[in-house]
């Protein structure tokens, strides 16, 4: 089973086309989305486990020029 995420994305100002066409590339990227608000962009990612999710927003998504700052939301079943 997959660790579904959600990462919020502020970027610096302009460079929210940049920061989403390099998120498109990014291997466990499954959607990103421009959005209003607070936030610039909200990428849903998916990796084998939680360590794996830290793996890719700390050495892939971090590292990608022209973002600020991120929050990251794990996806959890209530049922």
């Amino acid at each position: 089973m997959t660790t579904k995420t959600y990462v919020l994305i502020e970027t610096v100002v302009g460079k929210t086309k940049d920061v989403l066409k390099v998120l498109h590339g990014v291997n466990g990227t499954r959607d990103v989305d421009a959005v209003t608000g607070k936030y610039d962009i909200v990428a849903v990612v998916e990796a084998e486990n939680l360590n794996s999710v830290g793996e890719l927003v700390a050495g892939s998504i971090h590292t990608i020029g022209g973002i600020l700052r991120t929050t990251t939301y794990l996806s959890v079943s209530v049922e």
